[in-house]
């Protein structure tokens, strides 16, 4: 099955073995402190924190990590832009304290999407979908979740080599003709989609699939003296963002 990158990161990082427990106490805690805590300093902090935690601790690769993060963190930046400015009787003109309300926002966000990214490049879907299943979620709710998820991958793939195989026959040669293959490839993607979820569908079916696809969890138990070092983490980063 194709996977994604950040899927490919998570599975290779240095914490890809730690417990799911402690990799989530350390995302909900300081994203907590993101919204709850001033921007500055508290939020400036937080995003520190966590930025040394991917990249020294669990050793993401930076490249990867910036290649996912310049989407959201662009969409946050120019929406932090928008404060900038006010629409009144004379037209576009600075908002009073705009630039003070962007900056506010800006850290507050940058810091809430880092930590998610955080999570998303240390934890493959596999793994936050079984947490799901040890917290109660029912089996058969997240099975479907983690095969629609791998799903999409597949289509992405298929789109790709339908575009591949259009330019190869010079069907990106022209604006018309590219307005054609692209035509094409959207009309031809649902059939295939739904001939490959039906291959999906009568694969599982063949082994016998039930609702629960079984499998060696070998993760060890999470560690209570861990599990206190982040929370005294966090409550000196809540001080530090308090007192400052």
């Amino acid at each position: 099955m194709a996977i994604s990158s950040i899927d490919c990161a998570a599975a290779l990082n240095r914490w890809r073995g730690r417990p799911l427990a402690e990799k989530t106490l350390i995302t909900a805690g300081f994203l907590i402190l993101a919204l709850a805590l001033p921007p500055w300093p508290g939020a400036a902090l937080v995003g520190a924190v966590m930025l040394a935690v991917t990249f020294g601790g669990a050793r993401v690769p930076p490249r990867h990590w910036l290649s996912v993060a310049v989407l959201p963190l662009g969409f946050l930046a120019t929406g932090a832009l928008t404060l900038l400015v006010q629409l009144g009787p004379d037209g576009f003109a600075l908002a009073p304290g705009g630039a003070a309300a962007a900056a506010g926002l800006a850290l507050r966000s940058f810091a809430a999407v880092i930590c998610l990214l955080f999570l998303s490049f240390t934890t493959p879907a596999a793994d936050l979908l079984s947490g799901l299943r040890r917290l109660g979620v029912p089996s058969e709710i997240v099975e479907i979740a983690l095969l629609t998820y791998r799903f999409v991958f597949l289509l992405g793939d298929e789109a790709v080599a339908m575009t591949h195989a259009q330019r190869a026959r010079l069907g990106h040669s022209t604006r018309r003709r590219w307005l054609r293959s692209t035509a094409m490839v959207i009309a031809n993607l649902l059939p295939r989609a739904m001939d490959r979820a039906r291959r999906m569908e009568t694969g599982l079916a063949a082994r016998g699939w039930q609702g629960e696809m079984r499998v060696i969890d070998d993760r060890p138990a999470a560690s209570g003296a861990v599990l206190a070092l982040i929370l005294v983490a966090q409550a000196g980063v809540a001080a530090l963002g308090v007192m400052l």
